[in-house]
């Protein structure tokens, strides 16, 4: 499954126990393929330095290196049309959209307004993925 997420679904699942964790084996195993830009990238990094996260530099960069990079496939989308309501959440949409995703994983209120689906790309939450992969079996 080709998925885009949300940063904060990344950093829950980097850095957290609860549903979202469960994604990093799904990664792992290559059921899921991270779909990735350099914009969404690099919010990613900037938001695991933030203080509450007690990461510094090279740890959030060790963590991008052998969690998210290997496990991923980049994407250089398209950056046009503005589609969700917060323009800084556009980046996840154009990357789903013009990596072909599966879906765009978030709890993201303004993403998740424009479920069930945009541009083809289906907007899910965490546990409706969750629920998708473990009846197709995978991990």
């Amino acid at each position: 499954m080709r998925l885009v997420l949300d940063t904060n679904v990344l950093v829950s699942a980097l850095l957290f126990r609860g549903p979202a964790s469960r994604l990093r084996e799904y990664w792992r195993t290559g059921d899921v393929v991270l779909l990735i830009s350099d914009a969404t990238l690099a919010e990613l990094a900037r938001v695991l330095c933030y203080p509450k996260f007690r990461l510094g530099l090279r740890e959030a960069e060790s963590i991008v290196a052998s969690e998210i990079l290997p496990f991923s496939v980049r994407v250089e989308p398209a950056r046009a049309p503005p589609a969700c309501r917060d323009s800084d959440d556009d980046e996840f949409l154009w990357c789903a959209r013009d990596g072909r995703a599966d879906a765009l994983m978030t709890g993201d209120p303004d993403l998740l307004a424009l479920a069930p689906a945009w541009s083809g790309v289906r907007i899910l939450s965490v546990a409706q993925v969750v629920a998708v992969l473990g009846e197709a079996g995978a991990g």
